[in-house]
């Protein structure tokens, strides 16, 4: 019985390949990692409720003080 051709047999991974195999790897695991915190965060806050809106003292709105020279411009008309 003859031997089998070189080129007919598996090829021969290189050290490149492996390192290329391992980053596929490690990317994919990197992208599924974030993709679960991702995940697991948009759960967290979603738990807390409805948003309410802010006070009007954070928005720097003073409801009961105007201003007195806006007091005092008379309507346009």
């Amino acid at each position: 019985m003859a031997e089998p051709k070189p080129e007919t047999l598996a090829p021969q991974h290189t050290a490149n390949d492996r390192r290329g195999r391992w980053v596929a790897i490690l990317t994919g695991a990197l992208s599924i990692l974030i993709g679960v915190a991702y995940l697991v965060l948009i759960t967290v806050l979603d738990s807390r409720g409805p948003l309410q809106p802010p006070p009007p003292e954070a928005l720097g709105v003073a409801a009961a003080a105007a201003p007195a020279a806006a007091a005092a411009v008379p309507p346009p008309g």
